[in-house]
């Protein structure tokens, strides 16, 4: 599983030196797992480049798990109709290890953003709203684990974004949300939602010059009636 972690977008094509650099482990023993991992059908092999890709099959994996999610299968419509309506930007993501990852994504912002997100794509922890949201929800033991990996990736940035998570994590037990703005001229606001599959963070985003406040002001109350609205047709689901 570490090998296939390795693969990230812009680097679709890794040796086994790369393989070994970005997991830590021996060439020797890289050597042997990408072999499994080619005779498995996980990884296809390009001998004139030195190199793998991912295969297919990894794809039809994820496949899998977006369609046999009940959280995706209940949110996403409603997600939709919200970003529609208010030509937002609508997401929902989970955690993995110090990332959330995008399950889906449905843009409808008026104004183009330089970034285009997309269903299983990952954005930083501490940087975001999705973020910043589930560490709301976090034991405290997981959450200073997680602390220490921020501080070591973000050096002298760290104290401040220390302070920025902690009002996030305030905004969230007291109003339900968090807001961030990591990147220019885009707004961002998010809520945890726990279900029986794991906690999630949905948000809603719009690129805009407005401020911060005019957005909260704006979007916090769609936010958080859509997260209701989700909790409840999760509910009906499971009394089905």
């Amino acid at each position: 599983m570490e090998i296939l972690r390795a693969f990230k977008p812009g680097s679709d094509l890794l040796g086994n030196g790369e393989l070994a650099d970005r997991t830590g482990l021996s060439r020797a023993t890289v050597s042997r797992l990408t072999q499994t991992l080619v005779g498995m059908g996980m990884l296809q092999q390009e001998p004139l480049r030195k190199g793998y890709r991912l295969a297919p099959a990894v794809l039809s994996l994820a496949h899998a798990m977006r369609s046999g999610s009940t959280i995706l299968q209940v949110a996403a419509p409603l997600m939709r109709a919200l970003a529609e309506s208010k030509r937002i930007n609508v997401g929902l993501a989970a955690p993995d290890r110090d990332e959330m990852v995008y399950l889906e994504s449905i843009r409808y912002s008026r104004r183009v953003a330089f970034r285009n997100v997309v269903s299983g794509q990952r954005v930083p922890m501490e940087l975001t709203s999705l973020g910043r949201a589930y560490l709301a929800t976090t034991a405290p033991a997981r959450r200073k684990l997680l602390f220490e990996v921020f501080k070591a990736r973000r050096g002298t940035q760290w104290q401040s974004l220390l302070a920025e998570i902690e009002q996030s994590i305030k905004s969230v037990r007291e109003s339900g949300f968090c807001a961030a703005s990591w990147q220019p001229e885009v707004v961002a606001l998010a809520t945890p939602i726990t279900t029986t599959e794991a906690c999630h963070s949905l948000n809603v985003s719009v690129s805009t010059v407005e401020s911060l406040d005019s957005v909260v002001d704006a979007l916090a109350a769609p936010l958080l009636e859509l997260r209701e609205a989700i909790e409840k047709a999760l509910s009906r689901r499971g009394e089905d």
